[in-house]
Order: C-alpha cells, then sequence, then structure tokens
C-alpha cells in the first residue's frame, strides 16, 4: 500500500544570514521525511540577535494572498506550524489561516516566538505578546520558553528562580490558553541540566527531558527545538519522546558548533548534525 507523504506549512521569517525560523525549520522538517510547503513573514538581511543594522522587510501584505492561492488549490496539510509573526496583523492573518487549513486530522503547532532572557524582542511590544495568546488558543500544541510563557500569562518573569510545582502549575495556566499540549523549554532543576517540561491536558500527565548543559547562549536553538518536536511528533512518537528527542538533537547542535569553533551569533551547525536526527527518528 502506497503512503502519502505527510505536508507541513511552515509560517516564520526568514533571516538570510544566521541559522534560525525558516532556514532552519525547512531542511529540519524536509530531512524528517516531510513536504515542507514555507509561507515567508518577514525578510532580514540577519536575525536580530548579535548584529546591528539588518534589513527588514514586512511581507504582512503577502500573507493573505499566498494563503487564498493554496485554498485554491486545495491543498490540505498534515501540520501547521508558525513561529516569528513580525506584525500585529500577522497574528490575525495566521489565525485565518489555522482557520481555513485545520481539520480533525492535521495538528497545529504554535511556537510564540517574541521574547528570551525576561524581555520581548525589540520588533514585538506588549499587545503584540497579549495577541498570541489568539494563535495559542487555535494550537493542539505551544512552545514557549519562560519569558514567553509570562508574557502570554502577564506574569512577571521568574528567571532561575522556580521549582517543579511552579513549572507544573505554569504548564496548566497555559493549557487554559486553548491548547491540549504544553511545552515549555529552558527548563533546568540541576546546574548541570537543560531541557523541557511538558503537559497533555487529555491525560494530565506531566513530564520532563533533560539532557547535559552546554554553557554559553547559542542563537536559533529554540527554532531548532520546535522544528525537531513537531518532526518526532508526525513520525508517530509521543509528546515525551518527541521533546526528548528535540533537547538530544539541539544538544547535538550544540556539540558539533563547539567543536567546530563556529562564530554563536551565527547559530548552531544543525546540519552536521542531520544524520544523528535521522537515526533518532528511525529514518
Amino acid at each position: 500500500m502506497q503512503i502519502k507523504q505527510k505536508r507541513v506549512a511552515a509560517i516564520h521569517d526568514i533571516s538570510c544570514v544566521g541559522r534560525c525560523s525558516l532556514t532552519v525549520a525547512l531542511p529540519i522538517i524536509s530531512a524528517a521525511g516531510f513536504d515542507t510547503s514555507v509561507l515567508p513573514t518577514a525578510v532580514l538581511s540577519t536575525h536580530t540577535g548579535g548584529f546591528e543594522n539588518f534589513t527588514y522587510r514586512d511581507l504582512t501584505d503577502d500573507i493573505r494572498p499566498i494563503s487564498d492561492h493554496w485554498q485554491s488549490l486545495n491543498l490540505e496539510f498534515d501540520a501547521l506550524y508558525s513561529g516569528f509573526l513580525g506584525s500585529f496583523e500577522q497574528i490575525d492573518l495566521v489565525a485565518h489561516l489555522f482557520d481555513t487549513f485545520q481539520s480533525e486530522k492535521n495538528l497545529t503547532l504554535v511556537d510564540p516566538v517574541m521574547a528570551d532572557h525576561g524581555e520581548l524582542y525589540s520588533i514585538y511590544t506588549p499587545e503584540m505578546a497579549k495577541g498570541m495568546t489568539t494563535l495559542c488558543a487555535k494550537a493542539d500544541i505551544i512552545v514557549p520558553n519562560l519569558t514567553e510563557a509570562a508574557f502570554l500569562l502577564d506574569e512577571p518573569y521568574v528567571g532561575e528562580d522556580y521549582d517543579q510545582n511552579y513549572v507544573e502549575e505554569l504548564l496548566v495556566k497555559l493549557s487554559q490558553l486553548g491548547s491540549k499540549k504544553v511545552v515549555v523549554t529552558g527548563i533546568s532543576f540541576d546546574p548541570s541540566q537543560l531541557g523541557a517540561a511538558t503537559y497533555d491536558t487529555e491525560t494530565r500527565i506531566f513530564d520532563y527531558a533533560f539532557n547535559d548543559r552546554v554553557s554559553d547562549y547559542f542563537h536559533g536553538t529554540g527554532d531548532i527545538f520546535g522544528s525537531t518536536l513537531l518532526s518526532g511528533l508526525l513520525n508517530d512518537f509521543n509528546l515525551k519522546e518527541s521533546t526528548q528527542i528535540a533537547v538530544d538533537y539541539t544538544r547535538e547542535c550544540i556539540l558539533k558548533t563547539v567543536e567546530l569553533g563556529q562564530e554563536k551569533r551565527y547559530g548552531v551547525c544543525f546540519e552536521r548534525a542531520i544524520p544523528y536526527l535521522i537515526k533518532r527518528l528511525g529514518l
């Protein structure tokens, strides 16, 4: 019996230099075996972390026509995956796209890419952060980091001052925005470990995925994590398994970057670790 190849719609920006967003999502999801369609939300000369004077072209006006054309082709997607959005208006446009293409058979993953280390990214406003809850309500699974979780819930950012009780209460509150499953990244209860926490509203089970921490901060790892998590889920791994694969692969990418002496602001060398990912996914 012939098996239909799954198709993913990835809705992210394009940073022409610096591995993140679509330049990470497209190759990772494709390597995982899926037909990956892309909808760019903006084009930047570089990503915004560690670079100055970058160019930024807003593609808000292109989102609806692209979505309408896809609809005219009767396209169907097995997953819808949104990341960095470039304007408040884009939130409503992507919400409309979700309404158009969502079905009982597909998966919607929202990575509310907007903040880190307690601060919003330069292009984001508190109003945009609040608006992001609209997309989270339409998602099957959301993947914020601790900073983004705080902004989504309009709560203070606690930094590293938290315990397991706090994390699990946070997961439940995030699920109340509307998604069935929640993954919060950047979780650590031990300085030597780093990973993610998960919550499934249907089973009411909390799970954790950790691996050895690599010191320092590396750009683009959130996009690698989200793209890998989705790849695991679409390859029929459960939430816990997919999260562990995403944690492990992200760390493997960082190790390759350190080994090669890559300048951090250009992102991590995920390309060198693709064989590891393919093996972990059993492909």
